[in-house]
C-alpha cells in the first residue's frame, strides 16, 4: 500500500459499494452525491493534468466543462424539435452519440484556445484563458434560442445497452467506470516520456528547451488532453442533473476545480478526486446546516492548505510513507543527495569545460 496506485484501486473498489451501502443506512441521496463526486473527480483531474502536471494555471478550464455539457443539451433539444443542428447533425439523447461528441468538440476547443493562449506564459496566459472562457460564458448568454441565461432542462435520457439512466445507481456506475479509466489513463501518461517532459516543463522551461526539446507542442498536447477530460465531465454532469445552463462556464467554476486540485494534492493520481469529495461533501453538509456555509467553509480551506502540505493526498502520504512516482528533472540537476554527496566527495575538484558552478 505504498504505491498511490493501490490507494486509487482500493478507494474505487470501496466508492462501487456506495448504492448497495446507502439503502441500508437509509440515505438514497448519497448515491447522487457521490455521482456528482466521481463527474468531478474526472474534471478536476484533468485540471491537474495541467496545473500539477505542467504547472499551466489555466483559469479557462470550466470553457471545455461548459462545452461539453451544451453539446448534450443542443443535441437533445434538436431531438425534441425534430430539426437537424445547422441543417446537417441530427438530434440525438443517445449518451453513446453525446458523449463522444462532447468529448470531441471539448478537444477541438482546447486546441483552438490553447494554441493561442499558449503563445504567453505568466501572469498573461492566466488572463488570455480566463478571458476566452468568459467569452464562451457570454456567448451562451446570448444564446436565446437555447434558453440564454436560464439554461436548457433535458427531460429524457436513452437508455444505454438496456440501462435505465434515470436509476441513480446505474447512471453512478457509469461515471464511476469512466472516472476508474481516465485515472487510468491519467496513471499512463504522468509515467511516459510525455508525463517527464511535462514534468520538466513544470520545473523550468528554459532548460527543457536548451536541451533540444520543444515544449509548445506538449503543453499543447497536454491542453487538448485536459480539455476532452473536462468536456466528458461536463456531459456527465448534464446527464445527472438534467440541465445545462452558461454557469457551468462561469470564471467561479474554473476557480472550484482548481480549489479541488489544490485541496487535493497538486501533481498527485489520487489527490484531485480526494479534493472532489471533500469540498463537494463539506458543500452539501454546511449548506444544510447554514445559508452562510462559504463563511465557514472558506478558512477550513485555508487551514487545509497552511497545515497539510501536499493537500490531502500529501497528509495520506505522510501517514502511510507512501512514494512519489519518479519526476524528471531539469537539464544538469542532480538529486539533493547526489548533489552533496559529490560536493563533500571532490569539494576542489575541477570543473568541466562549459559547466556551471553549484548554486
Amino acid at each position: 500500500m505504498r504505491d498511490e496506485r493501490a490507494w486509487a484501486v482500493l478507494l474505487l473498489v470501496l466508492a462501487a459499494f456506495v448504492p448497495v451501502v446507502a439503502p441500508m443506512l437509509d440515505s438514497p441521496a448519497t448515491v447522487t452525491l457521490a455521482t456528482r463526486i466521481a463527474i468531478y473527480a474526472i474534471a478536476a483531474s484533468s485540471l491537474n493534468l495541467l496545473l500539477g502536471g505542467g504547472g499551466l494555471v489555466s483559469f479557462g478550464h470550466a470553457a471545455y466543462y461548459g462545452l461539453g455539457g451544451y453539446v448534450v443539451g443542443i443535441l437533445y433539444a434538436h431531438y425534441v424539435s425534430g430539426e437537424a443542428f445547422l441543417g446537417i447533425v441530427p438530434g440525438t439523447n443517445d449518451l453513446l452519440v453525446t458523449l463522444p461528441l462532447a468529448i470531441l468538440v471539448g478537444g477541438v476547443g482546447a486546441l483552438v484556445i490553447g494554441a493561442l493562449s499558449l503563445r504567453t506564459s505568466g501572469v498573461q496566459f492566466i488572463m488570455i484563458t480566463l478571458a476566452f472562457a468568459q467569452m464562451l460564458f457570454f456567448l451562451f448568454v446570448s444564446l436565446k434560442a437555447y434558453g440564454g441565461d436560464d439554461g436548457l432542462a433535458i427531460r429524457r435520457v436513452a437508455p444505454v445497452f438496456g440501462m435505465n439512466l434515470r436509476d441513480p445507481a446505474t447512471l453512478y456506475w457509469i461515471c464511476l467506470g469512466l472516472l476508474a479509466t481516465w485515472l487510468f489513463l491519467m496513471d499512463r501518461v504522468s509515467r511516459s516520456r510525455f508525463g517527464r517532459v511535462l514534468a520538466g516543463i513544470r520545473q523550468g522551461e528554459r532548460p527543457m528547451a536548451a536541451i533540444g526539446v520543444r515544449t509548445y507542442p506538449y503543453k499543447l498536447a497536454a491542453f487538448v488532453i485536459a480539455g476532452m477530460g473536462a468536456a466528458m465531465a461536463g456531459a456527465l454532469m448534464v446527464n445527472q442533473a438534467r440541465f445545462v445552463s452558461p454557469d457551468m462556464m462561469h470564471w467561479t467554476k474554473s476557480g472550484e476545480l482548481m480549489v479541488m486540485v489544490i485541496l487535493g494534492g497538486l501533481g498527485t493520481l489520487v489527490g484531485p478526486a480526494l479534493g472532489a469529495a471533500a469540498l463537494v461533501t463539506l458543500e452539501y453538509t454546511l449548506s444544510g446546516l447554514t445559508e452562510h456555509w462559504q463563511f465557514i467553509l472558506g478558512p477550513i480551506l485555508v487551514l487545509v492548505v497552511l497545515f497539510a502540505r501536499g493537500g490531502l493526498m500529501g497528509a495520506v502520504r505522510q501517514i502511510a510513507g507512501m512514494r512519489r512516482a519518479p519526476e524528471a528533472l531539469p537539464a544538469g540537476e542532480l538529486p539533493p543527495g547526489r548533489v552533496q554527496a559529490e560536493d563533500r566527495a571532490a569539494p576542489d575538484m575541477p570543473l568541466r569545460p562549459g559547466a556551471a558552478p553549484h548554486g
